[in-house]
């Protein structure tokens, strides 16, 4: 875990850089931490941008206790678990570093509304889709059964074409991080989730 460490210092102090109190957490991977517009798309839940790069699901759960605990947020907002399958792991770890992730938000934060953004379907990684809809169905389920505060925001299909490939529009030049648009998608289907909760 030690190349996150430089990253993961410089959120320990966004708290002191925010003017507001902030009451929506944002967290993940660099699919958060890219996310230019998230201040101002997110406004009205005043969130803060705790996205740190490469990072895995496993190490949100690690990191956690560093990042997270010098807010008290009204909700929380996940992505990760795509770098995790990424680097050879198996749904079925996902599913247990989700569910160590959930224990500790309820230990620090109580029964505040949670919201997992489904893993993407990215055009690089589409060699092992399997695996990415195994660990989405497993967390649904997981959410479905047990973890009750949480939802399952799911942007998967709304980025597949009507073939049921990738819409190559949502994504940058390599295949695996978001372009413009699917950063506009991903506001429109979160919002749609947080608003019916608000």
């Amino acid at each position: 875990m030690n190349w996150y460490e430089d990253e993961v210092k410089e959120l320990e102090k966004v708290h002191l850089t925010i003017e507001y109190e902030p009451e929506t957490l944002f967290y993940g991977s660099s699919s958060i931490r890219l996310w230019t517009s998230l201040y101002d798309d997110f406004k009205y839940i005043k969130p803060v941008n705790l996205g740190f790069g490469g990072s895995t699901l496993a190490a949100c759960v690690w990191f956690f206790d560093r990042i997270m605990l010098s807010y008290q947020p009204k909700r929380l907002v996940l992505y990760a678990g795509d770098n995790d399958l990424g680097d050879g792991r198996n749904p079925e770890e996902v599913l247990i570093f989700f569910q160590q992730l959930v224990a500790k938000t309820a230990l620090h934060f109580g029964n505040i509304p949670c919201y997992f953004v489904s893993l993407k379907p990215s055009p690089s990684r589409w060699h092992i889709v399997n695996q990415f809809k195994s660990a989405n169905t497993l967390i649904k389920n997981e959410i479905v059964n047990s973890a009750h505060t949480w939802k399952f925001v799911d942007v998967f299909n709304e980025m597949l074409d009507v073939s049921g490939h990738p819409q190559k529009k949502y994504y940058s030049s390599d295949g695996l991080h978001l372009s413009d648009k699917g950063y506009e998608l991903w506001k429109e289907v979160i919002s749609n989730h947080i608003t019916h909760n608000y």
